[in-house]
């Protein structure tokens, strides 16, 4: 008895908005699965990538990114792929299609090199690769099966980065943050103290002015 071929999968990325209700920074995105034979369920681990190299820059973009790829005529070797996250989703059995969210959590963390991207560009889109692993379990003759997604199961998706932009304006209006060492934070706190500064923005905003910033 021949066994049957597990159900062949394509998988689209349809739209992103903020993930609501959330208490933290998140965005969801849609996918739309469909398949050739009814499945079970599926395990679906996301990586998504942010294809820099994939759109091109202008403006004050290359100044902005420069902490990232460093100066404009050296882009050519160094404009890399940025990881942006990694997340695994359980989607419940479906004949034919269906559609699932798959939600990102997103940071303001500048230490983080996609956050830093994305709030270095001004405008226009952030090309987005969607790698997919995981399993599908699907029934041969009444009996469960299980099966790994082909390793080139991917999509591609461009995101207005007016979405993440709207989402952290949202979240922390007209602000932003840094992670400071504890020792730096001190000297910055005793800085305060001396000069009678009333909040952290004086604080920070008198050295800039005393060093030209």
């Amino acid at each position: 008895m021949s066994m049957a071929t597990p159900p062949a999968l394509r998988i689209e990325v349809r739209d992103v908005e903020p993930a609501t209700p959330a208490v933290a920074p998140a965005l969801c995105f849609r996918l739309d699965v469909r398949a050739d034979a009814p499945v079970q369920a599926l395990t679906l681990a996301t990586q998504i990538r942010i294809d820099a190299a994939a759109r091109g820059y202008d403006g004050q973009a290359p100044h902005r990114l420069k902490e990232l790829f460093g100066p404009p005529e050296e882009w050519g070797r160094n404009l890399s792929s940025l990881l942006w996250t990694q997340t695994v989703t359980h989607v419940p059995a479906f004949d034919g299609s269906t559609t699932t969210p798959v939600t990102v959590a997103c940071t303001y963390d500048f230490d983080v090199a996609a956050a830093k991207y994305l709030h270095g560009l001004p405008d226009g889109e952030v090309p987005l690769r969607f790698l997919f692993t995981g399993t599908v379990f699907y029934l041969d003759d009444g009996r469960l099966q299980a099966a790994c997604l082909p390793w080139d199961t991917e999509a591609d998706f461009r995101m207005p980065v007016t979405v993440w932009k709207d989402l952290m304006d949202r979240h922390f209006p007209d602000t932003a943050w840094i992670r400071l060492e504890r020792g730096t934070f001190d000297r910055l706190y005793e800085h305060r103290v001396r000069h009678t500064l009333p909040g952290w923005d004086d604080a920070v905003r008198s050295l800039l002015e005393t060093g030209g910033g």
